[in-house]
């Protein structure tokens, strides 16, 4: 009798564990369906900014008269304007909310990269790209920091990814939409490059609006949600077990794991925009069309896309995400040899791919490690300052690779000198391993 009440007592807590679990996972399934596309298609059209600058710069480069230091510096300069405001932006957003904060920046990145249509010469164009980056600080980190208040770390690395997706979706779709748009020149008055800053940009003003009808700042206030769903997310969530967490933020810009991390961001950052900003021009040295360009730049960035998901996806399974940042990085620095050693476009693609797949899913699983010890107003500061110290690898990257171009001639060193930063980020992220014994 009393081995048949232990069963039925066994019977009813696997029961409720089961029911408990199913009331999660539908909540993490109606936020994942409201708040990642929306998130993505945002993303997606604010790395659309990074994409159509190197494709305007086929044409918009010789019609304003500008060097490759010039254009490097005008596509760097926007990471300065950035990262001094990433800090600021961030804090701001945890006053007023994700979805009000997020909102306004969409809104006004739209306005003002839409404005960069009618840039004159270098130094209206420095302005511009400079005040972009001071009306898009906050939003990469304010996502990040609203996707840890939203989803338990089981799920997190998977929903960063799909939005980071946006980044190398925006490539792949950026780079044929570009190609396209620069064949535009001359519909009224305008020059492709004109349009392609407009027609890129604009729709990130509605997208703006729909966000803050859409986003919910946190469980409970979101109506669409059961209350047993609600009740479910916040238990789970304030159940996480945090490796030495900090809810200061000045204790958290302290931490040693904090500087890493910035340290490793910056690493992959300026590879990601080394390569990407360039990868245009890059590719018109093998003589092709500016047509043919934005068909083949769209071939790495597809198997990034790809890529990034399923690895991300194996880390949520499978763990070890230093170890697999690391990895990452790696791959990110070797794939730049082939391009160097090689001088067939064919190889030259596939070193840009693998390159590609490296960097873009280092990002995904970097962010997952930052918010495992970094909580509240420490959350929202201590991931904006690693994003702010950081992106200034999205200034020196651009700026490095035209400056390397003028200074001998070719790509070569430039390439080089990224695959020594990717392998030196390498080191740092098995460096975590002496800091951080949960993962």
């Amino acid at each position: 009798m009393t081995l048949l009440r232990q069963g039925v007592a066994e019977d009813l807590g696997a029961s409720k564990a089961d029911s408990e679990s199913a009331v999660l996972h539908s909540a993490v399934q109606k936020a994942a369906l409201r708040f990642v596309p929306l998130l993505t298609i945002a993303y997606l059209f604010n790395s659309l900014d990074r994409t159509s600058l190197g494709f305007a710069a086929l044409t918009m480069n010789q019609q304003l008269g500008l060097t490759a230091s010039q254009f490097g510096f005008a596509a760097g300069v926007f990471f300065l304007g950035y990262s001094l405001f990433e800090i600021p932006s961030n804090l701001m957003l945890y006053r007023f909310g994700a979805r009000r904060w997020l909102a306004r920046i969409m809104i006004s990145w739209g306005i003002v990269s839409a404005a960069t249509a009618f840039v004159v010469g270098p130094h209206s164009f420095y302005a511009l790209r400079l005040l972009l980056g001071i009306t898009e600080a906050g939003f990469f980190p304010g996502v990040t920091f609203f996707l840890a208040a939203w989803f338990p770390a089981q799920y997190r690395t998977r929903m960063l990814a799909w939005f980071l997706v946006g980044i190398p979706l925006s490539s792949l779709v950026g780079g044929p939409v570009c190609g396209m748009l620069l064949q535009m020149d001359g519909i009224w008055g305008l020059a492709g490059w004109q349009w392609l800053f407009l027609l890129v940009s604009l729709p990130c003003v509605p997208l703006g609006f729909l966000t803050l009808k859409l986003l919910s700042d946190r469980p409970q206030a979101a109506h669409w949600l059961t209350s047993e769903e609600r009740d479910a997310l916040d238990r789970v969530l304030a159940s996480e077990v945090r490796e030495r967490p900090h809810a200061s933020l000045w204790a958290a810009l302290k931490d040693s794991r904090v500087l890493i991390c910035t340290a490793i961001q910056f690493g992959f950052t300026l590879g990601s925009y080394g390569i990407g900003i360039w990868l245009p021009l890059m590719l018109k040295e093998y003589h092709l069309s500016n047509y043919a360009i934005g068909w083949i730049a769209a071939i790495p960035y597809l198997f990034a896309s790809v890529g990034m998901i399923l690895w991300a996806r194996f880390v949520d399974e499978k763990g070890r995400r230093i170890v697999n940042l690391a990895l990452a990085c790696f791959l990110g620095g070797l794939g730049l040899l082939a391009p160097i050693i090689s001088g067939s476009v064919t190889v030259a693609v596939i070193g840009f791919t693998l390159a590609l797949v490296g960097v873009t899913a280092a990002r995904a699983i970097f962010w997952t490690i930052p918010t495992r010890f970094l909580t509240g107003v420490a959350a929202a500061g201590g991931i904006a300052f690693i994003n702010s110290i950081a992106t200034v690898g999205g200034f020196v990257g651009p700026s490095m690779m035209g400056w390397l171009k003028e200074f001998s001639g070719s790509y070569v060193v430039g390439l080089l000198a990224v695959a020594a930063i990717m392998l030196a980020a390498t080191a740092a992220a098995m460096s975590l391993k002496l800091f951080i014994t949960r993962e």
